[in-house]
């Protein structure tokens, strides 16, 4: 399914209900607006209409208050950017990415060993159905 991609004020909506689960808009105002009055609910309003239109987010309306949730995981959305990104710069290709990543040492120790334990186990499976 593929999704617009998430404009910053967007993202920074999405980051809070990935990180709090369900929330209020009020509750979102206050996180993202912390210093303003209620100036700000119809801007967090919109941003909540457009996410739901593009299917990022979810809404309960069974309560009085509307409870806003994630649609989407944080890593798929990521999966999904990242795939964009590979196809733009390098015709769809990760291998540039990655290893451009593992040069600069932008992948830790640890992130290798679990990719490196992804792959293996998908050779594993390969064995089993040949």
């Amino acid at each position: 399914m593929k999704q617009a991609p998430l404009a910053n004020a967007e993202l920074a909506v999405m980051n809070l209900l990935w990180q709090n689960g369900r929330l209020t808009a009020r509750q979102i105002r206050e996180q993202l607006y912390p210093d303003t009055t209620k100036a700000q609910h119809g801007t967090v309003q919109r941003l909540l209409q457009r996410l739901e239109d593009k299917g990022y987010v979810e809404r309960d309306r069974s309560l009085f208050v509307h409870l806003f949730s994630a649609a989407i995981s944080r890593q798929t959305y990521a999966g999904r950017q990242l795939e964009l990104l590979a196809t733009k710069l390098t015709a769809g290709s990760f291998a540039p990415l990655i290893t451009h990543l593992v040069k600069e040492k932008k992948i830790s120790r640890h992130e290798i060993n679990q990719i490196r334990a992804i792959l293996d186990g998908q050779e594993k499976g390969k064995g089993k159905q040949a």
